[in-house]
């Protein structure tokens, strides 16, 4: 099972890591410091460049994000979900 979150920073505080599933020209108008971008349709292939610590993910509304948290968390992550994604951070 995924987490659920709200608060990026208190996450990323707890030494979280945060991932951007989102595509390239989405992530180019902005995304949260320090986010892996991996779009949601790579994810698969990709996840091995995640690292062992906690992944928070996020997306424009926490869609794909938790359709992405629910993939990492069946693959033996730890993750959550940015709930309302950057939308609710009034940052999309």
């Amino acid at each position: 099972m995924f987490e659920r979150v709200h608060d990026w920073q208190a996450w990323k505080a707890a030494g979280g890591a945060i991932l951007d599933v989102r595509e390239r020209f989405e992530v180019a108008m902005g995304t949260l410091p320090d986010a892996i971008h991996i779009p949601l349709g790579e994810l698969p292939h990709r996840r091995s460049e995640l690292g062992d610590e906690p992944v928070l993910v996020i997306c424009r509304s926490g869609s794909r994000s938790e359709q992405a948290a629910r993939f990492l968390a069946g693959c033996g992550h730890r993750a959550a979900n940015l709930e309302g994604g950057l939308l609710a951070l009034g940052r999309a």
